[in-house]
C-alpha cells in the first residue's frame, strides 16, 4: 500500500475511532467527558491537512458532532455544558469545512447553518471565528463577495477577533480576498497589511490555540496575498507571493502545497507562460500522490486546462498537460 494512503486511511480509522459513540451510563457529566470529547478534533484536523475535504472526514466529524450533543443529556454544570455546545460546534465546523473543500456548496451551507447555533448556544468566540471564517470562504466560493466581506468583518468584531492578533490577522486577510473579489485593490492592499501587522504581532505571543488554526502563519498570509493578486488580474505578483508561501509553508500541509502550487501555474498562465505553467501544475499530482483531489483542486486545475487550450492550443506543452490531466484526473 502506498504510504500515503495508509497514512491517510490510518488516521481516518483513528478518527473514527475516538469519535465512536460509547454508551454513557452515568447521569453526570464533567471535565473528563469534555477531554475525551475533544480528543478527536486534532486527528480530524491532521487528517485535513494531509488529504483535504473528504466525506469520510465530514462523516467523522458529524459523527463527533452528534457523540458530543449526546452528553448534554446526563446531568453537568453551566461551564460544562458551554463547553461542550463549543466542541459540537468545531466538528460541525470541521464538516462543514470539508464540504467547502469537496465543492459541496450545499451541504456546506447546512452545517454553517447549525455551526452558526452552535457556537452562539456555546458563547465561544473562538468558535464564533471559526465559522465566520468558514462563512466567508463559501461566500468566496459563490462568488458572493459583498457577503464574504460581511462574514470577514463579522469574524474581526468576536471577541476573539478583537483580543488574539492571529484571529484578527486571518479576518483581515479573508477581508482583502472579499476586496479583491470586488475589485477594490486599494481596499485589498490596506486589508493585507492590517493582516501582516497583526500576524507580526502574534508571532510575538506564546497562547495556546485549537488545532484548527494550526493551518495560519505567514505561509498562508503569503498564499492569500496570491488569492488576491489573481483576482486584482496581477499575476506577477500573485507568482511570487505563491513562491513565498511554498518556501514557507510547512511539509505536513500536503494539500495547502498542491492549492498553492495550482496558483502559481494560475499565475505562470496569465504572463503568458504555457510551457512553465503546464509544468507547475503537473506537480499537484505528485504532491497529492494519488489521493483523490478536493473539489476546489480540481477547480484550479479545470481553470488551468482551459486556458492552457485557450492560450496555446497546438503547443506540445498544452498537448502534454490534456493527457496528462485527462489520466490523472480519472485516477483522482
Amino acid at each position: 500500500m502506498d504510504r500515503r494512503t495508509f497514512l491517510a486511511s490510518g488516521t481516518a480509522a483513528a478518527a473514527s475511532a475516538a469519535l465512536a459513540p460509547t454508551s454513557c451510563r452515568t447521569t453526570s457529566v464533567g471535565s473528563a467527558d469534555v477531554a475525551r470529547a475533544r480528543a478527536g478534533l486534532a486527528t480530524l484536523d491532521a487528517l485535513d491537512d494531509h488529504r483535504g475535504g473528504h466525506t469520510e472526514l465530514e462523516r467523522a466529524a458529524l459523527a463527533g458532532a452528534d457523540h458530543t450533543l449526546a452528553l448534554q443529556q446526563g446531568s453537568a454544570s453551566e461551564r460544562v455544558r458551554s463547553r461542550l455546545f463549543g466542541i459540537a460546534a468545531d466538528y460541525t465546523a470541521a464538516a462543514a469545512w470539508s464540504a467547502i473543500d469537496a465543492r459541496d456548496q450545499e451541504r456546506a451551507q447546512l452545517h454553517l447553518d447549525r455551526c452558526l447555533v452552535l457556537a452562539g448556544l456555546a458563547r465561544d468566540p473562538i468558535a464564533q471565528v471559526r465559522v465566520w471564517n468558514s462563512v466567508a470562504m463559501l461566500a468566496h466560493q459563490r462568488g458572493r463577495h459583498a457577503e464574504a466581506l460581511a462574514a470577514a468583518k463579522a469574524a474581526q468584531a468576536t471577541g476573539a477577533g478583537r483580543r488574539d492578533p492571529l484571529f484578527a490577522s486571518l479576518a483581515r486577510a479573508r477581508a482583502a480576498v472579499a476586496h479583491s473579489g470586488l475589485g477594490d485593490r486599494q481596499a485589498a492592499q490596506r486589508s493585507l497589511g492590517h493582516a501582516c501587522d497583526a500576524l507580526a504581532r502574534a508571532e510575538d505571543r506564546h497562547t495556546a490555540r485549537p488545532s484548527w488554526v494550526a493551518f495560519y502563519g505567514g505561509a498562508e498570509l503569503w498564499a492569500l496575498h496570491s488569492i488576491v493578486h489573481l483576482q486584482l488580474d496581477e499575476p506577477q505578483l500573485a507568482e511570487a507571493y505563491s513562491h513565498q508561501a511554498l518556501a514557507q509553508l510547512p511539509g505536513r500541509f500536503a494539500r495547502n502545497r498542491a492549492m498553492a502550487t495550482a496558483r502559481l501555474a494560475l499565475a505562470q498562465l496569465g504572463q503568458g507562460e504555457a510551457e512553465h505553467a503546464a509544468a507547475t501544475g503537473s506537480r499537484v499530482f505528485q504532491l497529492m500522490a494519488g489521493a483523490p483531489l478536493p473539489g476546489r483542486m480540481r477547480t484550479l486545475l479545470g481553470d488551468l486546462h482551459r486556458g492552457l487550450l485557450t492560450l496555446a492550443p497546438t503547443s506540445p506543452a498544452a498537448r502534454e498537460w490534456a493527457d496528462r490531466h485527462r489520466d490523472d484526473w480519472s485516477r483522482s
